[in-house]
């Protein structure tokens, strides 16, 4: 079974835009590797983290920023197809 990532956001932050991004991001990048890419809005204020099925990835919190789309592609990259060339988004 392929992995599946999950973002779960503040709707009352109105995050749900970014989110939508962000999975659209890592569907297009990783069309083979993942089986999909769920929105979960938080029912916590604040919240913003990313799960590769149940682990956290990166939680908005403890990072103190919002992931850049270079690094969480790199992020889900090097845990779910690390031998994959990631193109530009693999330069510094």
């Amino acid at each position: 079974m392929k992995p599946v990532i999950t973002i779960e956001y503040c709707p009352k932050c109105g995050w749900l835009l970014r989110s939508a991004y962000m999975a659209q991001e890592l569907l297009t990048t990783f069309t083979e590797e993942l089986g999909g890419v769920t929105l979960r809005p938080s029912e916590t204020g604040g919240t913003f983290t990313i799960r590769l099925n149940e682990e956290i990835i990166f939680d908005r919190k403890t990072a103190g920023h919002f992931p850049e789309i270079k690094f969480l592609k790199q992020l889900v990259r090097d845990l779910v197809s690390p031998e994959k060339s990631l193109g530009h988004s693999d330069k510094p």
